[in-house]
């Protein structure tokens, strides 16, 4: 019986693995392990841990490490906490893997004390690029600390290779995004409405904003320009969640609050869940803020984009992405385009640059196969590429 944990530390984040998780599950001779932490064990950010046990799955660990600041000072001591309290875990049990996804601090926390406490590291979402973010280095990071890597694109397939990790170690299977988008079993828009209790009516857009951590101070006035830009359309309804836990995500999700408070047309949740939120997307009129659900989730769904600043720089997208900078002017002419019928005629055969939607079975295949087959190492070569 080979043993693995997967960790999750955000509602986003449980959303892409909980596939993995009940797919894993399935294999009698690997034992599934999941470890909760960050912003699911906090009731500001929606207590998002309860999502996580609704959906059936069995929490096997809860370690919280937030602290009521999101500082950087702040958050360099919930990286503390993280390792602390993953290290005795650890310990605890004897693991044959730890699978991790993406570029979150906390993750990276737990990832050294995995590396310390000799556990191979699986790794999702490697080699992608956000240059607006402290999540670019972490990211890059986490790939060194890993031994099996699970891309969302050929490109950063590439762009992990090229940071010396084998081929035989990287595979490219798309983004979980795009599946769930594809199979999931989404909601009407009455069944949706029913659910969040509030109409959205005729014209309605999904709205995320989160800072954008390599800039300083600058959620104040970004949050403030977006505000402004759809003051000007009264007759849309913006259906919003909050900020994440990151440097700064409080200032923005206390402006958000206060707007939501004066004005009927914006309803903020702390959370959506995945089922719910990406029925909010196939009904929307346009995606707008700054989360990668805009650039890999809503393609599927032939609907605009927009991308406000620089938190998503460099990623890959389709061309049903609109990028502008984060000025009130930029933004009320990007959902006038957004909404415009020359733009949205060219949406039709719109591809989306992340997969096919068969990402899940892929992992857990090659997952399986290195834990069964006993193909992890803790020691790695650097390949060099000539």
């Amino acid at each position: 019986m080979k043993k693995i944990a997967i960790l999750t530390a955000t509602r986003a984040e449980y959303g892409l693995l909980s596939p993995i998780i009940k797919k894993l599950k399935y294999i009698s001779e690997i034992e599934v392990t999941v470890a909760v932490t960050g912003a699911h064990l906090s009731p500001e950010f929606g207590m998002t841990v309860n999502e996580i046990e609704q959906d059936g799955i069995t929490v096997d660990k809860k370690i919280e490490i937030l602290l009521s600041a999101d500082t950087p000072s702040a958050i360099s001591k919930s990286m503390g906490l993280a390792m602390i309290g993953f290290a005795e875990y650890f310990s605890e049990c004897e693991l044959d893997a730890l699978l991790v996804l993406g570029d979150r601090y906390e993750t990276l926390a737990v990832c050294f004390a995995a590396l310390n406490a000799h556990i191979p590291i699986i790794h999702l979402h490697g080699g992608e690029a956000t240059e607006g973010l402290v999540d670019e280095s972490i990211r890059n990071v986490i790939t060194k600390l890993s031994y099996l890597h699970f891309t969302s694109t050929e490109s950063y397939r590439h762009r992990v290779i090229q940071m010396g990790e084998s081929p035989d170690r990287v595979f490219n299977v798309g983004a979980i995004g795009v599946e769930n988008a594809m199979h999931a079993e989404l909601l009407s828009q009455t069944e949706l409405e029913a659910k969040l209790g509030c109409v959205l009516g005729e014209k309605y857009c999904v709205l995320t904003f989160h800072p954008v951590t390599l800039e300083d101070n600058t959620a104040e006035k970004q949050t403030e320009e977006l505000l402004k830009a759809i003051e000007k359309f009264p007759d849309i309804t913006f259906l919003c969640t909050k900020a994440n836990a990151d440097m700064n995500g409080r200032i923005i999700n206390e402006y958000l609050q206060s707007y939501a408070d004066r004005h009927n047309h914006l309803y903020l949740f702390d959370s959506l869940g995945m089922k719910k939120y990406l029925s909010a997307l196939r009904h929307a009129e346009f995606v707008i803020g700054n989360s990668s659900s805009g650039l890999i989730e809503a393609p599927c769904f032939q609907i605009p984009s927009i991308n406000i600043g620089d938190r998503q720089k460099g990623r890959i997208q389709s061309l049903s992405t609109i990028n502008c900078p984060p000025t009130a002017p930029e933004i009320e002419a990007s959902i006038k385009k957004a909404l415009s019928e020359n733009f949205r005629k060219t949406l039709e055969n719109v591809v989306n640059p992340y997969g096919d939607g068969n990402t899940s079975d892929r992992i857990v295949e090659i997952t399986a196969e290195f834990l069964l087959q006993e193909k992890f190492k803790l020691q790695k070569r650097f390949y060099d590429i000539i």
